[in-house]
């Protein structure tokens, strides 16, 4: 039996404990790249057995809101080898989620403000943060999407690789394919989205092809030890929806099962609101899901997520139900959330204007543990 903070080893990483950072975007990095206050933030973090990193984009094309990083500029391959140095001197793991949101972008934040791609040219009912031309940020309708070409799916393939490679340049330990929340690799998956008639829609084996190809390249790259992937079977994040969610998630998790992969993170319901949200009228069976997993040889941690307290945690992890549990928000208030979670310590509050955006430099102004 397994307890939340025993170490533990998901794929080429070894990780202190079984308390994992989840990946929030914080909206903090001017340019696309952090900066000293993004190092402060993670340094502070770095007891999680595992930092994911906030979403990161591969390209300027994969960049869906203002004032988040990247990693395709030597700015940002500057600005995260000094986290990741952060990191490791304070004895922690840190892996890059590497993001594109497809659709779910705006023409001001495209390259010469051409349209966002997606498997289909079917826009998205949903919002993103730009940058107005006074500085002042607002939250703007998404614009219309092309649809992808062939030739565009290839290079978007290779933009995954230099992903890869860069973060590991940066000095991350790995990699986190963001497959989940309604972003490109989603479209492509959920039937809402994707309506092709190619080789890459229509089927559940088609409509998977684009995620798995993104997996092999990324496993190529860097290793398949190095590189895991966050998977939202329900959310209905950004406007996605799939009527059929159990047999899609259980072919793609049995596809991943004989990669050996690192992990699997999957957001139980839908990310940030209800656990039991299903798409079919039908709980969504995730032990089911994990057995498909584990059937197809799936050995790389298997991460849960999604609204977790200290006591459903450890009995989870206990119970064999996860091998680790990630945590999102608790974690920006609670900068040492992993020994507050050990010791049964009273969490701070959670202050919702500290979101996003710049201030709270440093987070020293979130109450330490005594």
């Amino acid at each position: 039996m397994s307890n939340l903070f025993d170490p533990a080893q998901a794929g080429d990483i070894t990780l202190a404990n079984r308390v994992v950072m989840a990946p929030l975007t914080r909206n903090r990095s001017p340019g696309e790249f952090p900066n000293d206050l993004n190092v402060t933030y993670y340094r502070q973090r770095a007891t999680a057995g595992l930092i994911v990193s906030e979403g990161t984009a591969i390209t300027q094309q994969g960049q869906g809101y203002a004032h988040v990083p990247g990693l395709y500029k030597p700015e940002a391959l500057a600005g995260w080898k000094k986290v990741t140095d952060a990191v490791h001197e304070e004895g922690g793991k840190i892996v890059a989620q590497i993001w594109h949101v497809g659709r779910i972008s705006h023409t001001s934040l495209q390259p010469q403000e051409g349209q966002p791609v997606a498997p289909s040219a079917i826009i998205a009912k949903s919002k993103t943060y730009i940058i107005n031309e006074d500085g002042t940020g607002a939250f703007a309708e998404t614009s219309a999407p092309r649809e992808l070409d062939k030739s565009d799916i290839t290079a978007i393939l290779e933009d995954y690789r230099k992903a890869a490679r860069f973060a590991i340049d940066a000095g991350f330990d790995g990699v986190e394919i963001h497959a989940a929340n309604g972003y490109l690799i989603e479209q492509f998956l959920k039937s809402s989205t994707n309506q092709r008639t190619d080789e890459y829609g229509g089927s559940i084996e088609n409509r998977s092809r684009f995620l798995l190809e993104v997996v092999d390249t990324a496993a190529r790259e860097i290793g398949a030890g190095r590189t895991g992937i966050r998977l939202s079977p329900v959310t209905p994040a950004n406007d996605i929806a799939e009527p059929a969610p159990q047999p899609l998630y259980e072919y793609v998790v049995k596809q991943l099962g004989g990669r050996g992969l690192s992990f699997i993170h999957v957001v139980e319901g839908a990310t940030g609101g209800p656990r039991d949200l299903s798409d079919s009228g039908n709980p969504f069976d995730y032990d089911a899901l994990r057995a498909a997993y584990v059937n197809a040889g799936g050995k790389g941690l298997w991460i849960a997520n999604n609204g977790y307290t200290r006591e459903t945690a450890i009995d989870a992890v206990a119970n064999g139900k996860a091998d680790a549990i990630a945590f999102g928000r608790p974690f920006i208030a609670n900068p040492d959330l992993v020994r507050r979670l050990k010791e049964n310590a009273e969490l701070n509050a959670l202050q919702p204007e500290k979101l996003y955006g710049g201030g709270a430099e440093g987070y020293t102004d979130y109450p330490a543990l005594a």
